[in-house]
């Protein structure tokens, strides 16, 4: 079954698989914290913040590869993910 369809999709655990997804990564990992402008020391303080949910969901709704990738891997719809991006964005 699909996650979409067992649980509400939250910024929180989407932010957690954005994360999981970006550490498998490096090269990926370290684009995202370039333009996020963390070193690994600030992520590492960052992880579990809202600050760094929003940042995560914002940087895969702008990068289209990669929130397919994620919502494939996932089983999310990227309608899910945008979703949540639009309760975080709402004047979006």
């Amino acid at each position: 079954m699909p996650m979409s369809e067992q649980r509400q999709l939250t910024a929180a655990g989407l932010a957690d698989l954005c994360l999981g997804q970006l550490a498998e990564d490096p090269g990926q990992l370290a684009a995202f914290m370039g333009f996020a402008g963390y070193d690994p020391t600030a992520l590492r303080r960052a992880v579990g913040t809202q600050q760094l949910a929003t940042g995560l969901i914002d940087y895969f709704a702008a990068n289209e590869p990669l929130l397919l990738s994620l919502c494939a891997n996932h089983n999310i719809k990227p309608e899910q993910f945008m979703h949540v991006w639009h309760r975080l964005n709402p004047s979006a």
